[in-house]
């Protein structure tokens, strides 16, 4: 309920005065994605504070570098929210049905994030965002990934990582006891404290991919290669914190 009231106020009383501010469209978004910024940290902080939830992030200073993208797994519901928390300015894709919703609309036009509504447009616009020194924050499972089943990546982003050419850092998050995954109602609440763990990994090498012709079967093998390595990363740190 908190996390929804916040993202009204910041559509009432917050965006409406960063929009009259002077500058133009990417002064705008940079303010805007502060600004979420700011309010996921302090959210993240609040669930901390009240007992909800404990975490750590083992990494951080590998983050929060201009023309990165971060491809990171999806096992919970607040797992946006917990990178931005930690990524200072950053643009991600959105579910173009998160346009309609009173609480999200806010932030999500304010900060320029992309939709995934049109899939050519979405891949040229996060390309663009990333060749310009924007940070992206990518989950190729494209939704809550299930426990106990294999990680199942879409292509877009590995798509956007090839074409793009710039940094990619893949980032592992975990979190026990499992709770607000894709295989439970968000009101079911588990019987302890829930820790929520990001591990950030090395950046990943593109120049085994980049020369391979055609550009379709980079992208599988791309693909192919960050399935096996989150299969791996959700294998590893499955229990941490527990």
């Amino acid at each position: 309920m908190s996390f929804g009231v916040g993202g009204l106020l910041l559509w009432l009383l917050v965006f409406p005065v960063l929009s009259v501010l002077p500058g133009g469209r990417l002064q705008r978004i940079s303010r805007g994605q502060r600004v979420v910024h700011a309010s996921f940290y302090f959210f993240i902080g609040l669930m901390h504070r009240t007992g909800v939830m404990t975490y750590e992030v083992n990494g951080l200073e590998k983050l929060n570098r201009p023309g990165q993208l971060i491809i990171a797994n999806h096992p919970t519901l607040v797992d946006i929210v917990f990178l931005i928390s930690r990524v200072r300015q950053a643009n991600c894709i959105v579910k173009h049905s998160l346009w309609r919703n009173p609480f999200m609309r806010g932030p999500i036009l304010n900060a320029g994030y992309i939709s995934n509504g049109d899939p050519e447009k979405m891949i040229a616009d996060c390309v663009a965002w990333l060749q310009s020194g924007g940070t992206m924050i990518i989950f190729p499972e494209g939704t809550r990934s299930v426990p106990g089943k294999p990680c199942r990546f879409q292509r877009g982003a590995a798509t956007i990582a090839l074409q793009a050419n710039k940094i990619v850092t893949p980032v592992t998050i975990s979190c026990y006891p499992s709770t607000l995954t894709k295989a439970e109602p968000w009101y079911q609440i588990p019987e302890r404290r829930f820790h929520l763990a990001m591990q950030v990994g090395e950046d990943i090498a593109l120049d085994e991919f980049t020369p391979i012709q055609p550009k379709s079967i980079a992208v599988r093998r791309f693909n192919r290669y960050l399935q096996d390595y989150f299969t791996q990363q959700r294998e590893r740190y499955k229990d941490y914190g527990k």
